[in-house]
């Protein structure tokens, strides 16, 4: 399990993300249509999850800011936000926000992706929400790139996400 912090505070998640090199596991997530999506949908693209535990944070909320900009450049890539916010919240805050070039998924239904990457809280204040993470995938399913922000309020390395697509 891997240990963060949240305000200096240590808090545990349930497992560790895939290591570089392995295959992506398969997820089943909620679109704001409240459309199934699976990593299948999204075959021939390279992937840039954008993980984090809820839009209605500050940083939260200005990483998809930051991923929306920058997505816009990115050849054959979708930048994929994940939370277990309800659908009806990711659409609000994209629709006020004017976000248009990220993919916003849910994993409320089950919690399975959180399980399967390894990033769901075990413990503290988020427990059972999903733990700030990026995981770049290539084209074949191969993760290309991991990160677990160690302080849940800080900002992902979006650079160095972004290196791991050149």
């Amino acid at each position: 399990m891997a240990n963060v912090t949240l305000g200096g505070t240590p808090v545990e998640t349930i497992g560790n993300l895939p290591k570089v090199g392995d295959k992506a596991p398969n997820f089943k997530l909620t679109d704001t249509e409240l459309a199934d999506k699976s990593h299948a949908d999204f075959k021939g693209h390279r992937l840039v999850l954008n993980i984090f535990p809820s839009v209605d944070t500050g940083t939260c909320a200005q990483s998809i800011r930051t991923f929306n900009e920058k997505a816009s450049g990115l050849e054959n890539t979708k930048v994929l936000c994940i939370s277990k916010d309800l659908p009806f919240a990711m659409a609000r805050f994209c629709g006020a926000e004017g976000i248009e070039n990220v993919v916003s998924l849910s994993d409320y239904k089950t919690g399975n992706f959180g399980k399967d990457y390894g990033l769901t809280f075990k413990s503290g204040a988020f427990e059972s929400l999903l733990s700030r993470c990026i995981v770049t995938i290539d084209t074949d399913g191969t993760i290309l790139h991991t990160e677990q922000v160690t302080e849940i309020a800080d900002e992902p390395n979006y650079e160095s996400a972004l290196a791991s697509l050149a």
